[in-house]
């Protein structure tokens, strides 16, 4: 079945909300949820948005900061450019009702690992979910725009690809409806690709599930440059705790003074770090990781105890709460940490308007590499950038689609010679043999030799990928993991 929209949005976290109220003031936008509306890695962000807007901050110190923590790798322009559009991205959220804690009229600004100032806007310790239900609000208020919940996109339609002409150009996607197992032709004028990261590659990630590297991938297969995939941070501070899910434990802990400390009490990051435990993400992480190595023990401690109890329990109430729920008085107790997968600072080359090289296609958020993060993400500084980048891709998508209209008759989907799955136990076990892999090899800490048996297998797992992918129908747990493999 084909489908027809002005504007295609993969995506529903910040970056993907956000272009889709621009878009929809300027014509129909189809925007595809893999699971619900509110499940995205913008709904755990814990910590906030970064934005120079405190009287003794600047935003060369925000620069500067961005620079230091990226290890000489970002691209000094575009972190100019998205630090110098900041406040104003900031102050649309708030239009558009975004309620962050204030201290009478002024900001509630913290401050967070690698940052020299307070400048990180928060709702509480739950910034993301409530970006994520300001915007969500407006969005299912539009009468234009259509969602697809428990859709994913399989592959682009492009030109070359389909045999649509020998000047490429993306037409939309192929979209799975995950419960019908339906796969439409979905054609657009313009694309947005805000499918988030890939954290679920690894076995121990504070990313949702769907973090399945879409967006990378599909782009990757169509012939999109993309750049920094080694670059994936690892958040220092989840919570360690054998029958529980890994749970983020936010930066800002750290901000207001949480120390971390080895099992027997010692505190050990002022000997990593002349900024100790508000150093950057990177090295706060590969820290913990020594630590745990030279001892043999299983995790360290997040010291927050020595604040008062009040203070905690209304600056942090989902972690204190979630804590409590599994036995952790946070107040009174050290927390058992570990670093996890958090975010991946490479993705789909854009420029500074968000478009890719294949027009027509153009991506924003975590699924992107614009050249801010260099080697490491600086706290905070992902909402900054999904935030200034969706709103300029829309325009591009605007622009471009102004050019353009949707005449070219695109190929339906092609099932072949699939026949049901009949042992989906493979894809179970190819997903767990890829996680651990990609930990054990592809961690915090790597050598050519773990990197060398890393790719050995994982060019394995993807050789049966690929056979099981073309061999039988396509299920929502198939499509992810072809994704990781690709």
């Amino acid at each position: 079945m084909a489908v027809d929209t002005d504007f295609l949005v993969i995506g529903t976290g910040l970056a993907g909300l956000n272009a889709t109220l621009m878009l929809a003031e300027r014509g129909r936008v189809m925007l595809v949820a893999k699971r619900q509306v509110t499940e995205s890695a913008t709904a755990y962000a814990q910590g906030g948005i970064a934005a120079a807007m405190g009287s003794d901050d600047s935003l060369e110190r925000h620069v500067q900061d961005t620079l230091a923590a990226g290890a000489g790798l970002c691209h000094e322009d575009v972190v100019r450019s998205l630090v110098a559009d900041g406040p104003r991205a900031v102050e649309r959220l708030v239009k558009l009702g975004v309620v962050f804690d204030r201290r009478g009229e002024e900001f509630d600004l913290a401050r967070e690992g690698g940052h020299t100032a307070r400048r990180v806007l928060h709702a509480q310790d739950m910034t993301g979910r409530e970006i994520v239900r300001a915007l969500r609000e407006r969005v299912l208020a539009l009468p234009n725009v259509e969602v697809g919940a428990n859709h994913i996109a399989v592959d682009l339609i492009t030109a070359k690809r389909s045999g649509l002409g020998r000047q490429d150009r993306c037409f939309g996607a192929y979209i799975l409806d995950s419960a019908g197992g339906r796969v439409d032709a979905v054609r657009a004028k313009a694309t947005l690709l805000a499918s988030g990261g890939a954290g679920k590659a690894y076995l121990y990630t504070s990313n949702p599930d769907i973090a399945t590297g879409d967006g990378v991938a599909m782009a990757f297969r169509a012939g999109v440059p993309i750049g920094n995939m080694e670059f994936f941070q690892f958040h220092p501070t989840c919570l360690y705790h054998p029958h529980a899910k890994s749970f983020l434990l936010s930066e800002a802990l750290r901000g207001e003074g949480a120390i971390l400390r080895r099992r027997n009490g010692d505190a050990f990051m002022q000997r990593a770090h002349p900024m100790g435990d508000l150093a950057p993400r990177d090295v706060v992480a590969r820290a913990i990781d020594q630590e745990l190595k030279r001892s043999g023990e299983d995790y360290v401690l997040l010291d927050m105890t020595h604040r008062d109890p009040a203070f905690i329990a209304s600056r942090f109430p989902n972690i204190h709460t979630a804590c409590l729920a599994l036995g952790i008085d946070m107040t009174k107790t050290p927390i058992p940490v570990v670093p996890a997968a958090h975010y991946m600072c490479g993705g789909v080359v854009t420029d500074l308007s968000g478009a890719t090289e294949l027009p027509g296609l153009y991506a924003a958020g975590e699924t992107t590499c614009t050249g801010m993060h260099g080697a490491n993400r600086l706290a905070s500084n992902s909402l900054l950038e999904a935030a200034v980048m969706s709103e300029r891709a829309a325009g591009g998508m605007v622009r471009f689609a102004g050019e353009v209209s949707l005449d070219t008759p695109v190929p339906e989907w092609d099932p072949g010679r699939a026949t049901d799955p009949d042992e989906m136990v493979v894809v179970s076990h190819n997903w767990d043999e890829l996680r651990r892999t990609l930990w054990n090899y592809v961690g915090i800490v790597r050598s050519d030799k773990r990197l060398q048996r890393a790719a050995g297998r994982v060019a394995m797992l993807r050789e049966e990928i690929r056979e099981y992918y073309w061999n039988f129908k396509l299920t929502h747990d198939l499509v992810e993991l072809r994704n990781l493999v690709t």
